[in-house]
């Protein structure tokens, strides 16, 4: 790719973040979104992944979207919830790739025997999906990835020269200090004493030790004491992931300089996110560009995610 093709492809990101910015908590309920659907399947390495394709209402596409999720069971369109920005991007010229997880809706597989490795080249096997589709356009193509996908997106970029461009949501640099992080700050939300505090750092910390040392499921539950333990599946998924950090693969996409612009939430209690800016600038220094949104990890206000019927009816990650 030339340079004058790469500046023009980082105006055209820019605009379509602004877009999206703007949008997140956009209530669901009654709402007509701008971009037309179609369901296609994309045969991932597992097996068949069920996905979405969003296009402009009018007029041809100049890119495309690939979508890449989070943690859970994360359905191609989140339950409408991808919704603003599937249109968002449509309004910027662009089409939008998202699929089911492995083992969600109808896709096959099981997600929880991932690695983020794993996730990678499920992305990049959609992405040559798309490639040897005529009708899909793939000149441009930017990674818009929310919370987990800061493992995934990196190594995507490190592997794939033909990204264009990132968009990185709420994510994290590493697993276990996102997850001590995240106990803190929902400690310090709930208001909770020292007693809780202590006996909720204490068991984080032995679960941490568990883990370390490739502890089994069955001494797991027998040594914790949590009433809402992890299933054997999640705890295998854990042990997988929890290593996870993503400074050398963030160092090794910066190889490339294309234009990363991350998002988060300044009442995010899941990830650190003046953590997460620090080192992206310090890595991607002038291909970098912020934006700081007046809400919580899934970039909705605090509310929506404390309030189960504000949530419901809200466009969120």
């Amino acid at each position: 790719m030339n340079l004058k093709k790469r500046k023009s492809v980082g105006v055209s990101f820019l605009r379509l973040i602004a877009a999206a910015a703007v949008v997140v908590g956009v209530a669901l309920v009654g709402n007509s979104y701008r971009f037309d659907q179609r369901d296609v399947t994309i045969p991932g390495p597992d097996g068949a992944l069920e996905a979405v394709l969003t296009v402009p209402p009018q007029g041809a596409a100049r890119g495309l979207v690939v979508m890449v999720h989070g943690d859970g069971p994360v359905e191609a369109t989140q339950g409408g919830l991808y919704s603003p920005w599937f249109e968002a991007a449509a309004d910027a010229g662009y089409a939008t790739l998202s699929w089911s997880k492995p083992g969600v809706g109808g896709s096959e597989g099981d997600w929880l025997t991932q690695t983020m490795d794993d996730r990678a080249r499920e992305v990049s096997t959609a992405i040559d999906w798309a490639q040897a589709q005529r009708d899909v356009p793939t000149g441009t193509i930017v990674l818009w990835g929310a919370s987990q996908a800061g493992w995934v997106l990196p190594k995507v970029v490190r592997d794939r020269g033909e990204i264009d461009g990132v968009v990185a949501v709420g994510t994290a640099i590493n697993w276990l200090d996102q997850g001590r992080f995240n106990l803190l700050a929902e400690l310090d939300h709930d208001d909770a004493d020292a007693q809780e505090r202590q006996r909720a750092i204490a068991e984080s910390d032995q679960t941490r030790t568990l883990l370390e040392r490739g502890a089994s499921y069955d001494e797991y539950l027998a040594t914790s004491a949590t009433t809402d333990p992890m299933t054997e599946a999640r705890w295998a998924f854990v042990q997988r992931n929890f290593g996870s950090d993503a400074t050398a693969d963030l160092a090794a996409a910066a190889a490339r300089p294309i234009p990363v612009h991350l998002m988060g939430g300044t009442h995010d209690r899941n990830v650190d996110v003046a953590e997460t800016e620090e080192t992206y600038r310090f890595i991607f220094g002038p291909s970098l560009t912020v934006t700081h949104v007046n809400g919580a990890h899934s970039l909705a206000r605090p509310i929506m995610e404390d309030n189960d019927l504000a949530g419901l009816l809200t466009g969120t990650i």
